[in-house]
């Protein structure tokens, strides 16, 4: 009885102690670690993110996604304007692989549309598009 009794206490005091480090955590745009937390964007209006595909008489045969195009960017030096841009085609289905990847660096202006070229991206597979702004 008493070896159960200290066995509970011990128990109890560990789990107590894991669980205040795990409510500690604090994630930040400039911390890694484990949690989730929102960051804060370069701009405060949407970022609408399509592609284009044109079709390709060569072999494979069939559509390819040639052009993605940022919409409603903050061109502007406080917000997007001069910052590194990736954007990532994935797919096929659900299995959020990366079909190909296209850098670049968003200009300083005021424009509101940005584009990157990709080349042998088959359109049918591209399930989803991926934008990271930083900088």
């Amino acid at each position: 009885m008493k070896r159960a009794l200290i066995a509970l206490l011990v128990g109890a005091s560990l789990f107590g102690a894991i669980y205040a480090l795990a409510a500690g955590l604090n994630v930040t745009s400039s911390t890694l670690g484990a949690g989730s937390a929102a960051v804060a964007a370069c701009q405060s209006g949407t970022v609408n993110v399509t592609y284009a595909a044109t079709y390709s008489s060569s072999s494979p045969v069939g559509y390819r996604a040639t052009t993605v195009t940022l919409n409603g960017l903050d061109e502007t030096a406080p917000a997007c304007g001069g910052k590194d841009v990736k954007v990532t085609l994935t797919g096929p289905g659900a299995s959020n692989a990366s079909l190909g990847e296209a850098t670049g660096t968003i200009p300083t202006g005021s424009g509101t549309t940005y584009s990157l070229t990709f080349s042998g991206v088959s359109a049918s597979d591209v399930t989803g598009v991926h934008a990271v702004i930083a900088g």
